[in-house]
């Protein structure tokens, strides 16, 4: 290696743990410094081994990204990149700055300083989801806003990408899967703030002030070195993450600004600044809350009712649970996370349960279910009202059953345990709604009297071919019956399904086998339908995916 090379690598070395020299060829030519912490291995040791060795296999398409947009004289980076396991259990990661010195025959000059692995993401490709990046690009801009970063969110478009991997092999189309998310990874700040949105629709966080966005996206384009025949239209457009506004309404506009692309694509223009988003979310939130507010005032709202059967009672008819449905929507729950989201959701469910006990005034057959958020349990004035209604309607007392969801988390268990007996005192049961769902279905069953757990659909649909759902299950049941807690199955579909939940001990159960949610409540069917081709209901909070 060039003398003027190792000086350059030697001043770099101040603010780093490790020097390495990556060759053309792909491999290791020179490393200096604290290989044995960062690698497992000595210096020597990691001369002459494929770069690729000491990456982890899924930052390897970032890293290489990373070299191939790399111009002489050019620096990038730091990204953050997890190492190789070196054999003995500890997690390695480091932040990874790379540049390609001139007249050094293409080598890539990188320097690697220790820092914290970093957190997997939920989307492909090493990318977010859509969640995940609200709460990156959320959470960067509270860093800038205190270090004084410059940071935007970038948008790309790839249209026909997505037209481009249908027509490849799949191993072929994985790949280039990976290839575009590395090559996003790369631009993005520390490697580890870009998203897989869908429908041909990219986003990453990364600092201001560098390439324009159109001709990032065009190099992007180049760099996947996609066959031209696929004819790929690449293009993007920014929203600088400044803003006086606070936090909760920049986490509001910048879910604005991606609904918006995520709709639209850049058709649809992006906002100037996030400024402007935060003014356009501003004013679409207080239309939004007009519209609930008048869809709770007015009642504007049906319910429907699924039959929930009892199984140590040969299938009789247990009780049916209230289910909210909004004008001609198929699923309620963006209206339901909405109201969350806006703190609308305690009067809506207030109104549901008013309705509900109406419902049972007028039917002494009836016993109904009716779902409450987590949020809305801790409220003290949701429960005084609720027993105040109770007492005027002495007559449904033990026909009332409040399902607790889990789509809002409980802030204060012991609070919620409180409302929940005052509510069990007035003759109603409550029932923890799909149980295993979240990671704070331990904690609720520990710490809240309850009646009935019931178990989520994604156990429930498993359960026939065996495996740990089945032993997930028998084990709950067990340890609710315990507790003298009854269970309840959901997505129960098939005859087969039944027989397996039965054999488990299940109490209760409900799903398409015994009718789907209709605008009447009714017995359970006897002639079992063929369950729907679609894939099977998702349970979100306290409404159903379909019903």
């Amino acid at each position: 290696m060039p003398l003027a090379s190792q000086r350059l690598l030697g001043f770099a070395f101040a603010n780093a743990d490790l020097l390495i020299e990556m060759s053309p060829a792909g491999t290791i030519a020179f490393a200096l410094g604290a290989s044995q912490t960062l690698s497992g291995a000595s210096e020597a040791k990691l001369v002459g081994r494929p770069w690729r060795d000491f990456i982890d296999q899924g930052d390897r398409p970032m890293v290489e990204a990373l070299f191939d947009g790399l111009a002489d004289g050019m620096r990038t980076g730091p990204v953050v990149v997890a190492l190789m396991d070196a054999g003995d259990g500890i997690d390695r990661a480091a932040a990874l700055s790379a540049f390609r010195l001139p007249h050094n025959n293409g080598a890539v000059s990188c320097t690697f300083s220790r820092c914290a692995r970093p957190p997997q993401t939920a989307g492909r490709a090493g990318m977010h989801d859509r969640a995940g990046f609200e709460h990156i690009a959320a959470t960067l801009f509270e860093t800038a806003k205190t270090s004084g970063l410059q940071l935007e969110m970038t948008f790309v478009e790839m249209d026909g990408f997505a037209a481009a991997q249908q027509a490849m092999s799949p191993g072929e189309a994985e790949d280039a899967l990976q290839r575009l998310g590395g090559l996003l990874r790369a631009q993005s700040h520390g490697g580890g703030a870009a998203a897989d949105l869908g429908a041909n629709r990219f986003a990453l966080v990364r600092q201001q002030g560098g390439e324009d966005v159109a001709a990032l996206a065009q190099r992007l384009l180049r760099l996947m070195a996609l066959d031209a025949r696929h004819r790929i239209k690449a293009g993007g457009g920014a929203v600088a993450l400044t803003s006086d506004a606070s936090a909760t309404q920049v986490a509001r506009a910048i879910r604005y600004s991606l609904e918006v692309f995520i709709r639209d694509g850049m058709a649809g223009g992006a906002p100037l600044s996030l400024g402007e988003a935060v003014s356009q979310s501003v004013r679409r939130t207080a239309a939004e809350i007009g519209a609930l507010s008048d869809v709770v005032a007015e009642r504007n709202f049906r319910l429907v009712f699924q039959p929930v059967v009892d199984l140590k009672q040969a299938g009789a008819l247990h009780h049916h649970e209230v289910l909210v449905r909004f004008g001609d929507s198929g699923s309620p729950f963006p209206i339901i996370k909405m109201a969350e989201e806006l703190d609308l959701i305690e009067p809506l469910d207030l109104a549901v349960v008013e309705r509900t006990m109406g419902l049972l005034k007028a039917d002494a057959s009836l016993s109904l279910a009716v779902n409450i958020s987590g949020r809305t349990v801790g409220s003290s004035v949701f429960i005084e009202n609720v027993e105040r209604m109770l007492a005027a309607r002495p007559e449904i007392r033990g026909r009332l059953i409040f399902e607790l969801t889990e789509s809002a988390a409980i802030d204060d268990l012991p609070l919620a345990d409180r409302h929940l007996q005052v509510l069990r005192r007035a003759g109603c049961q409550v029932c923890l709604d799909d149980f295993g769902a979240g990671a704070a279905s331990l904690a609720y069953l520990q710490q809240l009297s309850l009646d009935v757990v019931k178990i989520d659909g994604s156990y429930i649909r498993e359960l026939q071919h065996g495996g740990r759902e089945s032993t997930f299950i028998r084990h709950l049941v067990r340890m609710c019956a315990e507790l003298g807690v009854k269970t309840l199955a959901e997505m129960v579909e098939t005859p087969q399904v039944e027989d397996a939940v039965r054999r488990a001990g299940v109490d209760f159960a409900q799903g398409w086998l015994y009718g789907p949610a209709v605008d009447k409540p009714g017995p359970p069917l006897t002639q079992k339908p063929t369950p729907p081709s679609r894939p099977a209901a998702r349970r979100i909070g306290s409404v159903e995916g379909w019903g």
